[in-house]
Order: C-alpha cells, then structure tokens, then sequence
C-alpha cells in the first residue's frame, strides 16, 4: 500500500506546486490570515474531511477517520508569512507588497495538503484517525500552537510530528535529533528618559543615545562573563530608537533585542542580568529605565522514542546517507511546535529544500528566499511513513516499499 501512496503522492504533485504558489503569491501576516485558512478549509472539506476553522483564533483542523479503529496521529503545518519584500525573479513572487513567505510555510501547508489527499484516499484501510493541524502565527509571539491547543486540536491526539523545510540542506536531506533541539526564544525591552536638548550643548542634557550605546556594549558582557561557557546563550539587540533630527538630542530611546536558551536556570539569570545592566547603566548616567522581559516560545525537545523511530523510518526510506543528525543544544532558533510536544509525545524534523541550481541558496528570512517544492514530495513521504508506522507498529523497508516488523 505504501508504495501505491507514494506513487499517488507524486501524481498529485503539480497540485501541491500550484497550492503553494497561490499561497506564495498571496500571503498572509501573523494573526492577520484571512484568506489563507479559507483555502486550506476548502480543500479538506471536499475531500471529506471534519474541519474545524477558527481553532485559536484562525487555525484549521482537519480531522480524517479510520475505517478501523486505532490511535491517532496529528500533522502539523503552519501558514503565516513575513514582513519582507520579495526579491525572487520567479513568475511565483508575491504579490503583496512587503509581504512574503521566506520561510516555507506556503511550502508546508501544500505538503500536509498533500497528505491529507492521498491518506483520505485511503481512509477505510486506516487503522486509526490522522489529525491535520494548520497552524496559524507562528513566526509572532505568542504564536498560534499555544491558543490552538487551548481549543482543542490535540484532544484525542497520541503523538505528533512536524517538519521544516531547510534551505541550508540539500534536497532529499533529512535531519533528525533527539532531545534539546531548538532554543527557548525571549524578547526584552528597555526605554530611557533621559533628558533632551540642543545638539550644540550636551552638558545641559541627559543623552538617551549614549546611554543606549553604553548600555548595548555592557549587555555583551552577559554571555562571556555570566554565564557558564558549557551553556549555549544567545543575547541580541535588534533596534535602537530614538531622535529625529541631527542637531537635537532627544528625551528618549528604546531598545529592543531577542535572548535564546535551552535552560530555565540560564533564561532565570539571563532576565535578571538584562534588568540590572538596564538599571545600573542608567542610574549611572543620570536616566531612567522601564525594562520588559517577555518569555515566548518554550525550548522543543524531541521524545527520545519518537525521534529514534522516525530516525529508523527516513534511513530505511532514504537511506543512511540521505539522513543527519542534529546535535543537542545546538539549533538557536526559536519554534512553537515545542508547545505541542509539552502536551504530547512526538518529534520534529528538518527536511532540505537547498538547489544551487534553481537559485534556492538563501537562508531563512532573506528576501530571495526560496526552495525547491520536491522538497513537499519528502515532507509528504515521511508524513505517511510516520503515520503508517504508528498506527500499525511497522516500518518501511527501502526496498520492497513494504511495511516490516518495527
């Protein structure tokens, strides 16, 4: 039967190429998806599926019965997009100004589409249920898992995966890891009053600037002299506001940055560090300081059990040489399918999409950002095996395409 799956997949493939364009060409913000989760609600619909729309806010659920009775598998996807320009000189380019997904999530969705198309096919052979969660927000704090979750999408639900195409690995690369895989991911905030003037004497003033400036370099000091060396710590200004006008020195500026942690004990000193560095610095110049320190995405760990099966599964689809692994402690990107996987046991992993020779070379979040869409025929492969080898206790051999004693 797999082997008929995967031949199906591939069949249905020009479909899942003109879903992700559409979604391409259309995109939709954070917490801003309309149109998008309409799309996606459609398609599951006509394939015969119960969709929920509106879960957590703009999510779609899908949910595909069994012919037979069994557990159930949930599939996640997510849908939103960025705020960059497209750059890209493909007839796909977005249409939306300052709108585009440079992240794969168009690529994803059509993806998870795919499965659910093919798997529906199949429904009376099923031993089990198969959830498909389309996840809206994910690149925004607080993000859509957690509000999602809080509406349901995973009751009933006994494991989870979720994949991310890669444009750093090379199509038809698989990437798994046990454990601590992605960094918990915070957000810090701090405004200084100080105290403005004319450019021409500062001596009347308090500058927020300098103090800013001062107050960035100290923060470097954070990682290289509080922390323990053996931990993995990610601090990061991203803005610094203030003035307008060259000749004036101004009441305020406001800094903004990100902070990356595997450890609660690390994210713990991290805040209280950001706080009296913000604090100090301040007070030492004179100025005053509101500091916020926003906790976001939690760290993903990876079920030991469920990474190790999924490891077997793409090595015997693929085989030992297509499939690496993510060390521990080592991914400082931040994702919210860890909230997921607080609830439930599951996994997630990394498939490429890198193709030098279609341009696809850029990384995440770039404004030429793309990757190459059989990068969606993988995803689904293992999408499949994964559910198949659930519901069933089975594996895939790579040869016979047949499933085999797990």
């Amino acid at each position: 039967m797999l082997k008929n799956l995967f031949s199906r997949l591939q069949e249905v493939y020009p479909e899942l190429v003109r879903f992700r364009r559409d979604l391409h060409m259309y995109p939709e913000l954070s917490f801003h998806e309309v149109n998008t989760p309409k799309k996606i609600a459609d398609v599951l619909t006509n394939l015969g599926l119960e969709v929920r729309t509106e879960v957590g806010g703009r999510g779609v659920v899908g949910i595909l019965r069994g012919g037979k009775p069994g557990k159930t598998v949930a599939l996640r996807a997510d849908f939103d997009a960025l705020p960059i320009s497209d750059e890209k000189d493909v007839e796909y380019k977005s249409r939306i100004s300052g709108v585009m997904h440079a992240c794969g999530h168009d690529v994803h969705t059509a993806a998870l589409i795919g499965v659910a198309k093919v798997l529906s096919e199949v429904r009376d052979e099923l031993e089990g249920n198969v959830v498909f969660i389309h996840q809206f927000a994910e690149e925004v704090i607080p993000g859509g898992a957690k509000s999602m979750i809080e509406d349901g999408c995973l009751d009933g639900v006994d494991v989870i995966y979720g994949a991310h195409v890669s444009s750093i690995l090379p199509l038809s690369i698989v990437a798994v890891g046990e454990g601590y895989i992605m960094a918990a991911g915070d957000t810090f905030e701090i405004e200084i009053y100080g105290k403005g003037g004319h450019g021409a004497a500062p001596h009347l003033t308090v500058d927020p600037i300098v103090v800013g400036s001062q107050l960035v370099l100290n923060l470097q000091q954070i990682v290289s002299r509080r922390v323990d060396p053996s931990k993995t710590v990610v601090v990061s200004v991203g803005s610094f506001q203030s003035g307008q006008a060259s000749n004036v020195i101004p009441d305020t500026a406001k800094i903004t940055g990100t902070v990356r942690t595997f450890e609660e004990s690390v994210q713990d000193l991290i805040e209280k560090a950001i706080g009296q560095i913000a604090t100090s610095t301040c007070e030492a110049a004179g100025a005053t300081v509101k500091f916020k320190y926003e906790r976001g995405y939690p760290t993903l760990w990876n079920h030991p059990d469920e990474t190790i099966k999924a490891d077997k599964l793409a090595k015997n689809l693929l085989g030992e040489e297509k499939v690496i692994q993510i060390p521990p402690y080592t991914l400082t990107g931040m994702e919210d399918f860890a909230f997921y996987l607080q609830k439930v046991p599951g996994t997630f992993f990394y498939v490429g999409g890198a193709n030098p020779a279609m341009n696809a070379i850029y990384p995440h979040h770039h404004p030429k950002f793309d990757v190459d869409e059989e990068s969606m025929l993988y995803i689904g492969k293992m999408f499949i095996a994964l559910v198949f080898n659930y519901l069933s206790n089975s594996i895939i051999d790579a040869d016979s395409m047949t499933q085999v004693e797990a």
